[in-house]
């Protein structure tokens, strides 16, 4: 007996492929490009996802002249570009072998005197990576690592990019880590916190505040339960339940992962209380964009799935199509 397919939602249509040699009328399903939230291409290099089935991504940390460099590309992923992780003198990730050279950005304390003349260390800072073509803004708080930055100066660089229109993310590892991030009005999480267990008081404020997470559970055990990846996972479904908005992202450069969807991302975002169109909505989510890139869509060949436990393999098979290519059935 043949299952009925689940339903995907509204971001999902199906459609025929134009008539070519090499698909002679393809039927598949046409989605909205798909993009990874989080992506180091100063570890896989800048052209490591060019002809893959993502359409963007975004690189959260990287030395300046790759963001330079980034912005002249043309063709595909679209990516956005966070440049330095900016940390607090001597705070993670200095000295981290993968950290390529001028890829991060100690800050000073701010003196909190707001009465200064001069732009201080945290409003040089964010302006020089949006002079660089920065659209994100990157800010390191490892407790467990090193030194973080007090509340005045996480505030300033807050308050700096605010001025630019930025949003900020930041890495969150430690204890307090996550309060931090929250008090200081920080736009996205890099990780799902896996250090700490989040209290629902936290997670209601995140979500009140609009706060985005994004997954990259599966770096917390790379496919072993472990105690990072349960208290990701369990942190992950209760922010979720609570209304918070999820992104996908896999945390590409750190570990072994595919060089495009990663099935088992997909995975643990199922096992984390999201359904078919939950998962195509955070895949699909054009964060830090305000709108999904025109002209361009994904093609996903062949029938939908009939299970959701098919879907993240099924997702693994899209490609990116100019959209002209696809006609709606």
């Amino acid at each position: 007996m043949t299952r009925p397919a689940i339903s995907l939602g509204p971001l999902a249509t199906p459609v025929r492929r134009s008539l070519n040699g090499d698909h002679p009328g393809e039927t598949g399903t046409m989605l909205p490009p798909l993009i990874d939230h989080h992506v180091h291409l100063m570890i896989v290099g800048i052209d490591a996802l060019a002809d893959g089935n993502l359409a963007g991504a975004v690189d959260l940390g990287s030395p300046l002249d790759l963001v330079s460099a980034g912005r002249r590309r043309d063709g595909f992923p679209r990516v956005d570009y966070a440049g330095n992780f900016l940390t607090a003198r001597g705070g993670y990730p200095v000295g981290r072998p993968w950290a390529a050279p001028g890829s991060v950005r100690e800050l000073d304390a701010e003196p909190g005197d707001s009465r200064a003349a001069l732009p201080g260390a945290a409003e040089t800072a964010v302006r020089e990576q949006q002079a660089f073509g920065a659209s994100v803004i990157k800010v390191a708080l490892n407790s467990a690592a090193g030194p973080v930055f007090d509340r005045a100066t996480l505030a300033a660089v807050v308050a700096a990019a605010r001025e630019l229109d930025l949003p900020v993310v930041a890495h969150v590892e430690g204890d307090g880590m996550t309060a931090l991030a929250v008090d200081a009005g920080v736009d996205a999480l890099a990780h799902t916190p896996f250090t700490e267990r989040i209290d629902d008081a936290l997670i209601a404020r995140a979500v009140a505040a609009g706060q985005r997470w994004i997954s990259t559970l599966f770096v917390a055990g790379y496919g072993s339960t472990t105690p990072e990846s349960e208290r990701a996972l369990d942190n992950l479904t209760r922010f979720r339940a609570a209304g918070g908005h999820v992104l996908y992202g896999t945390d590409l450069g750190n570990g072994e992962q595919p060089l495009g969807v990663n099935p088992a991302e997909l995975a643990l975002l199922i096992e984390a209380g999201l359904g078919a169109s939950d998962l195509i909505s955070t895949i699909t989510d054009p964060w830090p964009r305000r709108s999904r890139a025109e002209g361009i869509a994904t093609f996903v060949p062949g029938p939908p799935p009939a299970a959701l436990d098919e879907l993240p393999d099924w997702l693994a098979t899209a490609c990116v199509v100019p959209a002209e290519d696809l006609e709606t059935l």
